[in-house]
């Protein structure tokens, strides 16, 4: 409902500072069906002159058809003079609705246009309303079905079902849960490819060795992100600065389709210092003015975040100054951060909604206030500001600074908005890299972050470590934890073991569990997801528990049956993402020798049996120390360091074609029926692929996948056991009968 939030300049005759009110009551659908929404208009044929006004205790009394009577409300209204509420009739039959509006007089605070404040608003009752309900459901907007065929961005804004495939990876979420991605890859299938740089195998001379890949410590692919359906990613590795080209590439992640290449420089300025991607936005502005989401990009330059306009690499706005910490997203896709300073006693919370400073107006009282307009400003973000319910402290983003309790030590570990966080201690014998030797206690506490109680104590509690622990011989890290699933875990690297502390009470509720594989004492990496905890390391060897219990419920080997590696009999496959109760996974290795061990799996998981989905060896291959794969859209990106090519892997369009011969027949003589099903994907129209396939790629079954995408876009050598995809023959008769006849395999010709 929209509304002129400005005085109105009428006239308005008065009676001994007395004014007559006009109530009313709506009802929409009417009629309606039994156990329906219908929703009811309240309020007066008078609105208020500041969005933030209403008029207070308007009633409804609904009359039902047994003859009973309930009364609902009391209602506050907005500033139109008017407010919603949502009905439910249980009962077929008439119900008489009526508003009752109660006298109230107006003040400088709460006044209507064209009356003076202690102007009495007199008590009124509106015409009664019938709401009819009938027994059967009155038709409603059908839900949209997700889609059975390749889609693309933009996604019209009518088909809201299709959200949960298409979220984005506006940067690692925690422990790598890509929520949003609900119909995520169950194949290897390749849409597209680019060249990241000149890679693969070098040649000639230099016999089997390759392209430098960035591991150790040069990273490429960097700073990897999916925006609303657009990839972005470092064309170059880090090295060299702003001495050397520094290109960021967008590019549309269903298509293939580049959408800009460029440097990007802190506040557009060439002469300044170029910027690499660091996280992205997707904030959904809802005001009185304006309602919905804003895309962006996020550049760091210490304090300073650059925002760029993800489809086109446009400088939008600038934030000095944000203060440090972990970053959250709130349900609306505003960026939260918590600042714990335990020495002084104090903790405060930054919201990006609350910079003020980058709305259209800073007066609440004003139009203007109700619209987010940041283009073009360089905003201090923790400057001072006018004092607004937004802003109580008269600082931009800065809603509310409470004092915790004193005495606490460690650090802040989980986070939960409008929850709690968790942090933890540990008393020990000594510290290097990587850990802490002879852990005697692990100290664990909570505190409320409701806006209610924040800063309030939930519990504070010291778990006695095994001997084993705390002899001195034993290393001891902090690793993962969720609050949703109620733990935070601790791994013990020489005994290769893990524990659950409660992030509820702080006590220990699970462990030490039974020791895993003794490589895992190295490359150890673990997550909390869908309830469970994993657990991994060098082994090769997934461990699944329960994260209540810490039961063991599976563990998943990545065989290598080539013998390729040479430290265990499994594949180093690191954890890259979970997604639609999948788990992704990759080779990896920290400085990996040339030339390259062959045959490193890519392999997707279920999470809740350990079961393989699907498994390529020889595809997508990870780094240590660049970009991982992401997904967004429920596509995956990745570069490859077989080949140092990006590529998306996601379901494609096909195209069948079907002949008949003879083409013309007499009734009752057969009719021999060829065709052909082929891949259309955008990469299939890739010069090379073109000529090698000049009559189209064959589309291939699931089960043939893997092998298939290395023969076609690895130049692998062609498999011998290829199966096709099943085709239904249908016929459509004469008489206008349509039947299916037959059913057909087909072959990778």
């Amino acid at each position: 409902m929209a509304v002129s939030l400005f005085p109105l300049n009428t006239v308005i005759a008065q009676s001994d500072g007395e004014r007559a009110t006009h109530a009313y009551i709506g009802a929409t659908p009417n009629p309606v069906g039994v156990g329906q929404e219908t929703l009811l208009h309240i309020g007066i044929m008078q609105q208020l002159s500041l969005v933030q006004q209403g008029w207070e205790g308007l009633t409804v009394t609904v009359e039902k058809p047994d003859g009973t009577t309930e009364t609902l409300g009391p209602f506050r209204t907005d500033s139109t003079g008017g407010t919603g509420y949502v009905y439910i009739p249980e009962e077929e039959g008439e119900y008489i609705l009526q508003t009752h509006f109660p006298e109230q007089v107006t003040t400088a605070d709460n006044l209507a246009p064209g009356s003076p404040a202690g102007t009495v608003m007199l008590d009124s009752d509106s015409p009664e309303l019938t709401l009819v309900v009938q027994a059967d459901p009155i038709p409603i907007y059908p839900a949209h079905a997700l889609p059975t065929e390749y889609w693309t961005r933009p996604i019209d804004q009518q088909l809201r079902e299709w959200s949960p495939i298409a979220g984005s990876w506006l940067t690692t979420p925690p422990n790598s849960i890509a929520n949003g991605n609900d119909d995520a890859p169950e194949t290897a299938h390749i849409l597209w490819k680019h060249p990241l740089v000149l890679g693969g195998l070098a040649g000639g001379d230099l016999g089997d060795v390759g392209t430098y890949i960035g591991d150790a410590y040069e990273g490429k692919f960097s700073s990897s992100l999916v925006i609303q359906g657009v990839l972005i990613y470092r064309q170059f590795d880090t090295i060299g600065g702003s001495n050397v080209d520094n290109w960021v590439v967008a590019v549309d992640i269903h298509t293939g389709e580049k959408l800009w290449e460029k440097a990007l420089y802190a506040y557009d300025d060439p002469t300044d210092s170029r910027l690499n991607p660091s996280f992205g936005q997707i904030y959904y502005w809802d005001s009185f003015n304006a309602h919905g989401t804003h895309a962006y990009l996020f550049c760091t330059s210490g304090s300073n975040w650059h925002a760029f306009d993800p489809l086109t690499g446009r400088w939008l706005f600038t934030l000095e100054g944000v203060p440090s910490g972990t970053s959250l997203y709130g349900a609306k896709g505003e960026i939260i951060r918590y600042q714990v300073n335990l020495n002084g006693g104090y903790m405060t919370m930054w919201n990006s909604s609350a910079v003020i400073d980058a709305y259209w107006g800073t007066n609440p009282n004003s139009p203007n206030w109700g619209s987010w307009r940041p283009q073009g400003k360089i905003i201090n973000a923790t400057g001072t500001c006018r004092v607004t319910p937004a802003t109580p402290l008269g600082l931009n983003g800065y809603q509310w600074n409470v004092s915790i309790p004193t005495g606490l030590t460690g650090s802040a570990a989980e986070y939960k908005i409008d929850d709690r966080l968790v942090g933890s201690d540990m008393v020990y014998q000594s510290s290097y890299f990587g850990g802490t030797m002879g852990v005697s206690q692990i100290r664990t506490w909570g505190i409320s972050l409701e806006p209610s109680s924040a800063g309030r104590l939930l519990f504070d509690k010291v778990w006695n470590t095994p001997s084993a622990w705390a002899n001195g011989n034993v290393s001891v890290s902090r690793t993962a934890g969720s609050i949703d699933d109620g733990v935070i875990t601790y791994w013990a690297k020489e005994l290769t073991h893990s524990v659950g502390i409660s992030t509820k009470t702080g006590e220990k509720i699970w462990g030490p569990t039974d020791s895993q594989n003794y490589l895992d004492y190295l490359g150890h990496r673990t997550y909390v997801a869908y309830g469970k905890f994993f657990s991994q390391g060098m082994s090769g060897i997934l461990y699944c528990y329960n994260a209540t219990t810490g039961d063991l419920l599976w563990t998943y080997e990545a065989d290598d049956s080539f013998n390729q590696v040479l430290w265990a009999n499994q594949w180093h496959i690191r954890p890259l993402f979970f997604a639609d109760g999948k788990l992704y996974m990759g080779t990896t290795e920290h400085s990996p020798v040339q030339p390259l061990t062959r045959g490193g799996p890519f392999v997707c998981v279920d999470c809740e049996t350990g079961e393989e989905v699907f498994r390529a060896d020889g595809l997508f291959r990870q780094t240590d120390w660049g970009g991982r794969a992401v997904i967004g859209d429920s596509i995956i990106a990745t570069m490859d360091t077989y080949d140092q090519q990006v590529y998306g892997i996601g379901k494609g369009p096909s195209a069948t074609i079907v002949t008949a011969q003879p083409a013309v027949s007499t009734y009752g003589s057969s009719v021999l029926l060829t065709g052909m099903v082929t891949d259309i994907s955008p990469g299939t129209d890739e010069l090379a692929l073109q000529k090698r396939f000049p009559n189209g790629v064959p589309a291939v079954s699931d089960e043939s996948m893997s092998d298939w995408m290395l023969y076609v876009h690895k130049q692998f050598e062609r498999p011998s056991d290829v199966l096709g995809v099943d085709v239904v023959i249908t016929v459509l008769d004469p008489n206008g009968n349509v039947y299916d006849v037959a059913t057909a395999t087909s072959d990778s010709s």
